[in-house]
């Protein structure tokens, strides 16, 4: 069995799981090992009704009190009953779907219920909490049960006795580090850490585990990155692209002015690609900062010079809106230029139009996704890569579009706001530019972060809105329901929001694992107002833009990182409207607050990114993770900033003294 086997391999694993671990994209051994539990089921001792706090999950003891009550509602058989505990203090208790507790809960038996504590002034309520007799749950405390993300038809406990079996069959993990470099950074050897990441023996095991396995992901991360910058240092300009005035007259007839940050952005993009190197260069400019027509500009420079130039976005949507948005300037300026559209989802035909008009240099701008970089493209003489939202491409899959070129400058955007101290640790290949003021004509987004109670009042304010013909997004963290996580999901919530909302008003859903077709049917139907709620994952993080949205409401705010809601947000505040995001904070801890606070009283990302920086103390492994960031499977940049920063170190280190990266290799003895 090695690294790279299919998990079908595993014993208990059989063709039903493999397909739903599939859908996980857990298809190797390796993929399962580095499939990480999001978070632990820790069991602590059992605790009287009134010594946790509404909303914290619980273990509470006591004896039931009454026969349980068996009643009917909208299809649902609800099961409720009473529990006393030591003090004498009653847990009201509501089961669904589970009359068979009727024959098997009975007056006296004690027992330890676990759940959501829910309630209002000293009543309080569990819904649906796991049971345990007394012995059971003695022998869990103080255990800690791995929890994974999750997909409908798997379990958290089916994915940990799979990881289990591995380890069980023997596995033995080949070091990648040596071991000169674990000591010097202090680091826990591999086969350990894998080990403790998903059976960890206490918080210290873990914490340890979690460091040495993100220090790897940032090593491998960016000793790639240092490979890159040192490639590109030798590689001469061969697009001299110089300075067309046409340019400076397009930006005349643009109907607002640019901002002296994209006046000063565009000038170093052109310094870059007039001079002796080839150009690598990052724009980093906050949601709205202009950074698209900064682009374009590049692009139309690069035209100009009689040169071929290439934009990728991360989404079919975000392409598409991109080549519409470049078509109609062509059309409204005259510009001499010559734009296509290059997707996945494009028919066999239309991309062999398109493939022979790249070719043939009967095209100048090609917008497009990933389908830029495929085989059968063949440019004519691309001399600009213009890749959007670039935490969203590895490196190497910016190389990959780079080399379908003779060495062409890259120019790298995104509007995710990472603190510059560590941008240039991240993006250790490129230059670095920052587009630092927004539009003046941008209207401030009005923000008000508030607890479940407001729910009403934000529905309320939705149907106003809707009402004077605007548009809104609902975004909720997760898919489907999950074992043992409260969050609001995308399909339940939005059922219960139509229940809410008049029939008139048309509500849909979108989440990452819907076909790319049928997220771009929901996307236009949005943009188009067919659609006028939006209940969504964050997917929609990057790659819609509908000026018409006016109102954002984010569930369970406290979930997500401070970075990303201020991405998130960033999906309003397009149009001429005022606009808001209402953030519903689920949690009652201070800590939550403290941090919402911070995004409801400044709307600057790179503000926001430092404050974020300062509350995230380095590898807490229960904070929250800024998800998507560079797809690392497990390291956070801001939640492990400093891990990032020995990481560095340890790269720079190594280079010196002319080490190799290992390559991971996985056997079994």
């Amino acid at each position: 069995m090695q690294w790279n086997d299919s998990v079908m391999t595993v014993k208990g694993v059989g063709p039903k799981t493999t397909s739903f671990l599939k859908k996980l994209n857990i298809e190797t051994i390796g993929d399962l090992l580095e499939h990480y539990p999001v978070s632990y089921d820790c069991y602590e001792a059992p605790v009287t009704v009134h010594e946790s706090n509404i909303l914290d999950f619980a273990a509470v003891q006591g004896m039931i009190v009454n026969v349980p009550f068996v009643r009917q509602m909208n299809r649902r058989q609800i099961v409720t009953t009473q529990l006393r505990d030591c003090n004498g203090d009653m847990l009201r208790v509501v089961w669904f779907h589970m009359p068979f507790l009727r024959a098997t809960i009975k007056p006296g038996m004690q027992f330890v219920l676990r759940g959501r504590l829910h309630g209002y002034g000293t009543s309080r309520m569990m819904e649906h909490p796991q049971i345990f007799t007394l012995g059971a749950y003695d022998a869990l405390i103080g255990t800690r049960q791995p929890i994974y993300e999750l997909t409908s038809g798997i379990t958290s406990k089916t994915i940990g006795k799979a990881v289990s079996q591995v380890w069980k069959d023997g596995i033995i993990l080949e070091e990648t580090l040596s071991k000169e470099q674990r000591e010097r950074w202090k680091l826990m050897d591999k086969q350990q850490a894998i080990h403790q990441i998903h059976f960890p023996e206490s918080d210290c095991a873990v914490q340890k585990a979690r460091e040495r396995l993100v220090f790897e992901e940032f090593y491998t991360f960016l000793f790639g990155v240092r490979q890159m910058r040192r490639q590109l240092e030798t590689e001469k300009n061969i697009y001299a692209i110089i300075e067309q005035p046409d340019v400076w007259e397009l930006v005349k007839k643009l109907p607002y002015k640019l901002t002296n940050a994209q006046k000063r952005t565009f000038l170093d993009i052109s310094l870059d690609m007039m001079g002796d190197h080839r150009m690598n260069r990052l724009v980093q400019g906050d949601v709205g900062s202009g950074k698209t027509i900064v682009a374009f500009l590049a692009l139309y420079q690069t035209v100009l010079c009689h040169y071929q130039g290439a934009m990728m976005a991360p989404t079919e949507v975000l392409a598409t809106q991109h080549y519409e948005s470049l078509q109609t300037m062509i059309q409204t300026y005259q510009l001499p230029i010559r734009a296509v559209l290059l997707t996945g989802s494009m028919t066999v035909a239309q991309k062999r139009l398109v493939y022979q008009q790249i070719e043939k240099h009967e095209a100048d701008i090609i917008i497009g996704t990933h389908a830029l970089f495929q085989e059968k493209v063949i440019y004519h003489d691309l001399a600009l890569v213009v890749t959007d939202e670039q935490h969203r491409f590895g490196v190497e899959q910016r190389k990959m579009l780079s080399d379908k070129g003779l060495a062409p400058h890259i120019l790298v955007m995104s509007a995710t706001p990472i603190p510059r101290t560590l941008a240039i640790i991240i993006y250790g290949d490129l230059d670095i530019s920052v587009i630092d003021e927004l539009p003046s004509n941008r209207l401030p987004i009005k923000n008000c972060a508030v607890d479940i109670s407001y729910r009403p009042k934000a529905y309320e304010f939705l149907k106003k809105q809707i009402a004077m013909g605007h548009q809104a997004y609902v975004i909720c963290p997760m898919i489907e329901e999950s074992e043992q996580m409260d969050a609001e999901n995308v399909v339940e919530y939005t059922k219960k929001l139509k229940k809410e909302l008049p029939s008139t008003i048309t509500i849909s859903y979108l989440h990452g694992k819907m076909t790319n077709q049928e997220k771009d049917t929901i996307m236009k139907a949005f943009a188009a107002n067919q659609i006028q709620i939006l209940v969504a994952t964050t997917v929609i993080e990057v790659g819609i833009d509908v000026p018409n949205a006016t109102v954002i409401v984010i569930e369970n705010a406290q979930q997500f990182g401070l970075a990303q809601l201020h991405q998130l947000r960033g999906r309003v505040g397009r149009g001429a409207a005022q606009s808001y995001c209402i953030l519903i904070n689920t949690s009652a801890s201070k800590e939550s607050k403290k941090r919402l606070d911070i995004l409801n009283h400044s709307n600057d990302g790179f503000y926001i990114a430092s404050q974020d920086l300062k509350l995230r103390g380095p590898g807490d492994f229960f904070g929250v993770r800024q998800s998507g960031m560079l797809e690392f499977k497990l390291a956070d940049i801001y939640q492990d900033a400093e891990i990032l920063k020995l990481a560095s170190e340890a790269v720079d280190e190594a280079i010196r003294e002319g080490h190799i990266l290992q390559e991971k290799q996985v056997m079994i003895q």
